[in-house]
This record gives structure tokens, C-alpha cells and sequence, in this order.
């Protein structure tokens, strides 16, 4: 958690939920910790915590099982991996277009610079 980021806490929980998720940390149909866990661990507010997972609720990453917990829903890998393809062109690939067309390189030259970058 970083208390100097900009975004609010609650998003900051959320996408590091959204982190473990992609990276295999809680695979699909497995719990999630608790906001108590959650709030104890990043001593912050369990509202707070509680805020962030109800972001992934709202958007179907995760279920709660009553009396069990949170869980990962099937298909969630899938479900962000579309949301964080479409956010990374968004807030990316628009931008590198848009100045690229302003230092006038052609889309061969930027194929080239992608690739000089996945090689370093």
C-alpha cells in the first residue's frame, strides 16, 4: 500500500486484488482474505477495505459466499485481463499514437521500438 499515492486507498486495494488475482496468487473459486485480514494488515479502516473489495464485487471479480468469505469468481482472469488490455490501450498505446504522429515516425519505426524495448 502506498499512503503517498494519489489514488484513493480503497482503488489501490481493489487493483492489488485485482494483481494477486492476475498473477495466479488466488486462483478463480478461491477465498480471498477477509477486510478484517485486509484492514489489520495495512492498518487502515475495515470501511476502507471493505470499499476496495466491493469494487471487485460490483464488477463480478469476486462472490461472497455467506458465512465463508469472498470468493474468486469463475472467469475472473479472463474478465481482467479484457479490463487491463482496454485500460493499458487507453492509457498507452492512444497516447504513444498521438505522439508519435507528432515526431512524424511511421508505424514501422514504432513496431521497432516496441520490440528494442521487449528485447532490453
Amino acid at each position: 500500500m502506498n499512503f503517498e499515492d494519489e489514488r484513493p486507498i480503497f482503488q489501490q486495494i481493489a487493483q492489488q486484488m485485482e494483481d494477486g488475482i492476475l498473477s495466479g496468487a488466488f486462483p478463480e473459486e478461491t477465498q480471498i482474505p477477509s477486510t478484517t485480514e485486509i484492514s489489520v494488515n495495512y492498518k487502515i479502516n475495515p470501511a476502507t477495505a471493505l470499499k476496495g473489495i466491493n469494487i471487485l464485487v460490483d464488477s463480478g471479480i469476486v462472490y461472497k459466499k455467506r458465512g465463508l468469505g469472498m470468493f474468486v469468481s469463475e472467469g475472473a482472469v479472463t474478465t481482467l485481463r479484457g479490463k487491463r488490455k482496454e485500460e493499458f490501450f487507453e492509457n498507452y498505446i492512444t497516447k504513444l499514437a498521438g505522439e508519435a504522429r507528432k515526431l512524424g515516425l511511421t508505424q514501422g519505426e514504432i513496431v521497432s521500438m516496441i520490440e528494442r524495448g521487449f528485447n532490453q
